[in-house]
């Protein structure tokens, strides 16, 4: 398998499958009239309600509504979902009922995956972009990996872009937020070919100024600055046949600061025992930064930034066949390019115990894939969903750290590391319908993955320096055949109420933990993480549907779990990847909606998660305090809850009204896994405002945002210092701000 190269493979597959779409025949029936909420989170579309899968679904309105155009917002009103930030976008990660992967190793799979327009993406960091053209997010909880494949032991996050339409439209938005950020956006849809050639574009520039102050290099800190563009041209060579080309680039330039410090000690595990770095707190006072839990100021003489160069193009192409059955053919191929600068000392200059040190990375990263998918018809004994999946990957990869000491004293450290994956598989997963109203569930796929990598690290020192571990050079491969499942029952309670029960087997693949500071102890192949899940769900509508109530509850069991450790070399923070043992997440959610009138409508969405360690196995060399044992797992509050009202009434006969609140609760989160107390952030809520005057008629929108009203102050993320003390990293919403978008069609 490893000596198939992926360019003949993918070629070869796409003809074969594009010959096949041209020779079928026949119509796929469509979706039930009286749905309005449709998802795809079984390959195929169909009405969210009958869907045995527990769903959450964010459109493009919604997130909008709320100035989120990118997966940290968005996932803030999912509460089942969670999101860590950080300098770098390599280091950005989705967490999905307290389970995700922190790593920036380019050996290791996320285990919840992202998927934009069927195209399954191999690392996180290419999927926390902005989202240009955006349809629905829909966040699919528990393992999916029968349909999406590689990398969602802990569920997958579906995004869908808008698609072309053979009715002309054209649409700008224009917005402006304090804090001097903007957003223009601007796409037009259309037929080019009549019968035959449907296109779309989607444009944006965006950019906002930041929230952090920076007193050294005098500018502001925690913005960006975005450029892009999303494409489909859909072409439709007979009434059986669709074929889309799909193209997209972006453009990412965020200024990130590497921490800011809310203090300057640190709190032990598990004595609780604080401990000031008197070293530090001098630097800070005399670089006049105040530590605290609402210090938005940085004192740093390296402009810490992220690039980003993220873009592909895919070929969709659907043949309907008889029977109402559907064969799908799509092939990608994707680049990443991401350079990242960092203050790793985060701090202006050297002092005594505490040396300046930059760090500079480059990522390249390509991946080829290709899945051919068959559904079948649906109203016979058997419905079903099945094909093959192939996806490669090429990681290319530098960095290099630079220490200086107060002495003089001065070293480099430069790696360069690369890795190659292969990941092959064949899946199914349908129905057995044993009545109209009760069927069973079954599904399965078979996953052969492969990952080699080789590295090599030059060091000026002969022994290890704060951050930079001596010369070191080695190569590896492995492989594994492992595969996932899901079984059980669905029945139609009444045409408004439907139950579920499923068992899932996870599985994520072998790992190996590439990174800068790799040391021998890090050849070993990490062994693949796989989980068992149990969930029960019920789906309800009750008042001519006005009312909508579907609740999950679930218990899963973690084996090997692939998690982050930290670690340090000379008094400087690193961390490690492991496998840290058994852990176990557990839990109910509720997705609540009241249309208590046609003005008026009501939600509430709420999870509670008891996400915890069963069984950590501890690393060597690790202290004894890594024993922990019953603790909760990182990015995994207990409770999380997202409310929310949207009123509409018209005025006069050209004109609409709308506005709409959103409260977004969350208790404490841990967001260590070594259980540091000084990386807890505490309970808070963050509450929106919009609202929004329509002329129908002129088909322009204004909509005023007031985010974060009660001006609440918290940390998307908190972990030690590199060098000592605690830092965080903020969100947009970290205060309030406010604006406005005006939208107008054409």
């Amino acid at each position: 398998m490893r000596g198939l190269r992926s360019p003949a493979f993918l070629g070869g597959v796409s003809v074969l499958a594009l010959l096949s779409a041209i020779d079928a025949h026949a119509a796929v029936p469509a979706a039930d009239a009286g749905e309005t909420v449709t998802v795809t989170a079984r390959r195929r579309a169909e009405p969210l309600q009958k869907t045995p899968v527990a769903v959450t679904v964010i459109t493009a309105k919604q997130a909008a509504t709320t100035n989120t155009f990118d997966l940290q917002g968005i996932l803030a009103a999912v509460p089942s979902a969670d999101f860590r930030t950080n300098s770098s976008s390599k280091d950005r990660t989705v967490f999905v009922r307290g389970i995700g992967t922190i790593s920036t190793s380019p050996g290791v799979e996320p285990s919840v995956s992202t998927v934009i327009d069927g195209v399954v993406m191999a690392r996180s960091g290419q999927a926390t972009q902005d989202l240009i053209d955006l349809q629905q997010v829909e966040v699919l909880r528990g393992p999916q990996g029968t349909l999406f494949g590689k990398n969602a032991t802990a569920g997958a996050v579906n995004i869908t872009t808008a698609a072309p339409t053979s009715a002309f439209h054209a649409y700008t938005d224009a917005s402006y937020f304090s804090g001097n950020e903007y957003r223009l956006a601007a796409g037009v849809s259309g037929t080019l070919v009549e019968n035959r050639l449907v296109a779309n574009l989607g444009v944006l520039v965006g950019g906002f100024d930041g929230n952090v102050d920076n007193t050294t290099l005098g500018r502001q800190m925690n913005g960006y600055a975005h450029q892009g563009f999303r494409s489909k041209i859909l072409w439709t060579p007979n009434s059986e046949t669709r074929v889309t080309l799909g193209l997209d680039f972006l453009h990412e330039n965020d200024p990130v600061p590497n921490g800011i410090f809310v203090s300057s000690g640190q709190i032990a595990y598990p004595t609780g025992v604080f401990t000031n770095n008197v070293a530090l707190a001098r630097a800070l006072a005399s670089e006049g930064i105040v530590p605290s839990r609402n210090n938005d100021t940085v004192a740093n003489n390296l402009d810490s930034r992220s690039r980003d160069q993220e873009g592909g193009v895919s070929v969709t192409a659907e043949r309907k066949l008889g029977g109402g059955a559907t064969l799908t053919s799509i092939t990608a191929y994707r680049r990443w390019q991401n350079t990242q600068d960092q203050d790793y000392d985060q701090l202006a200059s050297a002092f005594a115990g505490l040396p300046q040190i930059a760090d500079h990375g480059a990522l390249d990263l390509s991946q080829e894939s290709q899945e051919l998918r068959f559904q079948s018809g649906k109203g016979g004994w058997i419905d079903y969903t099945g094909g093959l999946f192939y996806l490669h990957t090429d990681d290319d990869e530098s960095y290099d750290r630079a220490y200086g000491a107060v002495t003089g004293q001065t070293a480099n450290g430069h790696a360069v590391f690369n890795t190659s994956t292969n990941n092959a598989a064949a899946f199914a997963e349908g129905n057995v319908n044993f009545t109209p109203n009760f069927r069973a569930i079954l599904g399965a796929r078979v996953i052969y993955q492969d990952v080699g990598y080789d590295f090599s690290r030059r060091s000026s020192s002969a022994v290890a320096v704060t951050g930079i571990r001596p010369g070191f050079a080695s190569s590896g491969f492995t492989d594994d055949i492992g595969y996932v499942d899901r079984i059980g029952l669905q029945y139609d309670v009444s045409p408004n109420a439907h139950a579920y029960f499923t068992y899932s087997r996870g599985y994520q693949g072998p790992a190996y933990n590439v990174f800068f500071n790799m040391q021998q102890s890090d050849t070993a192949a990490l062994k693949p993480e796989t989980n068992n899940s149990f969930e029960i769900g019920l789906k309800t509508q009750a008042l001519h549907r006005r009312i909508t109530a579907n609740f999950a509850a679930f218990i899963e069991d973690f084996s090997n779990y692939q998690a982050n450790f930290t670690d340090q070399i000379a008094g400087g923070l690193v961390t490690r990847l492991i496998n840290a043992g058994s852990v176990a997440t557990k839990g109910v959610e509720s997705d609540l909606s009241f249309r208590v009138d046609r003005h008026l409508t009501l939600g509430a969405n709420i999870a509670y998660t008891y996400a915890a360690i069963d069984d950590f196995a501890c690393p060597s060399g690790a202290p004894t305090s890594c024993n922990v044992n019953g603790e909760r797992l990182p990015f995994a509050p207990r409770w999380k809850a997202h409310l929310s009202a949207d009123y509409t009434r018209p005025l006069a006969q050209r004109y609409q009204i709308s506005g709409g609140s959103t409260y977004d609760w969350q208790s404490s989160t841990q967001f260590s896994l070594a259980q540091t107390p000084g990386t807890v952030q505490g309970a808070y809520g963050i509450w929106n405002l919009y609202v929004a005057l329509a002329n129908l008629d002129a088909r322009w929108r204004i909509t005023g945002i007031l985010r974060n009203v009660l001006d609440t102050h918290y940390s998307a993320y908190r972990a030690l210092g590199n060098l000592g003390g605690t830092v965080s990293w903020l969100g947009r919403d970290y205060g309030r701000y406010g604006g406005f978008t005006l939208h107008k069609d054409f």
